[in-house]
């Protein structure tokens, strides 16, 4: 059993729902980025998304955006991410760890390469947020031969058959994209979500979790009543972005915690 099926065993055990933060790695500095991971562990993330920098992340508003700009700017690459991912697991062994970016990165090193590379860091799990499942199946099977997972985004106008080909493909979980457009956008219509999630349920086996426009508390509370786990990103980014490096960790701490909190 996989790091992440183990994580969301338990908390189904326990009747709790995961907390999934995403930040980008490199942002603000490569330096902070391994404090950072331990502050969203510190304030209860039960998975981490780390964000592979890509200089056209297309599903991305501008926020998440920007992040990826100031960590190309420090040159961060895929390499670098892998051995933040390294350093991480010298201290933490539990809290699982999915890459998060675009295809063109993991195409150019190559896709076997890149998966033993990232078992052998510590990964658990990758979503590549432009590689649809028509498209998956080598990447996949790389992911699978090295022990990953591989994480599908569904989105709201997913037809029914590539719904079912994500269930054939997807481990660890499914990212279910709550509202149409790029991330940090629009506000979420929660019975909908609801109303979607529970048909998906029809064909998704493993756990479905919920992210785009989840920005406080109340969101997170609302949309956790319906899905496996709440993926926060947008609003956690403008934390960072907003603090200093000496306050980054701190604040982005106190504001996990709070999410957490109101899913539990």
């Amino acid at each position: 059993m996989s790091r992440i099926a183990e994580t969301f065993t338990r908390l189904q055990a326990a009747g709790e729902k995961a907390l999934i933060p995403f930040i980008t790695a490199g942002d603000p500095d490569p330096g902070l980025t391994v404090s950072l991971m331990h502050g969203l562990v510190e304030g209860g993330a039960d998975v981490i998304e780390l964000g592979i920098p890509f200089s056209d992340p297309m599903a991305d508003g501008p926020v998440i955006q920007r992040a990826s700009e100031r960590a190309l700017r420090h040159k961060v690459g895929l390499r670098n991410v892998l051995d933040m991912v390294r350093e991480f697991r010298r201290s933490n062994q539990q809290t699982p760890v999915v890459l998060m970016g675009y295809l063109n990165p993991v195409h150019v090193l190559g896709y076997e390469v890149f998966a033993q590379e990232a078992a052998a860091a510590g990964v658990d799990g990758v979503l590549t947020v432009d590689c649809p499942p028509e498209e998956a199946a080598e990447l996949s099977a790389a992911l699978i031969a090295a022990k990953l997972d591989p994480v599908f985004l569904i989105a709201p106008t997913t037809p029914l058959a590539r719904v079912k080909q994500i269930a054939a493909l997807a481990r660890g979980y499914v990212y279910y994209v709550s509202l149409k457009g790029v991330t940090g956008a629009g506000n979420l219509d929660i019975d909908d979500v609801a109303r979607k999630i529970a048909a998906l349920r029809e064909f998704i086996e493993v756990p479905i979790g919920v992210g785009f426009g989840i920005r406080d508390a109340e969101t997170a509370r609302a949309i956790s009543t319906a899905a496996d786990a709440v993926v926060v990103g947008s609003r956690l980014v403008q934390e960072i972005e907003a603090a200093t490096p000496e306050t980054a960790k701190e604040q982005l701490t106190r504001l996990v915690a709070s999410l957490k909190d109101a899913i539990r």
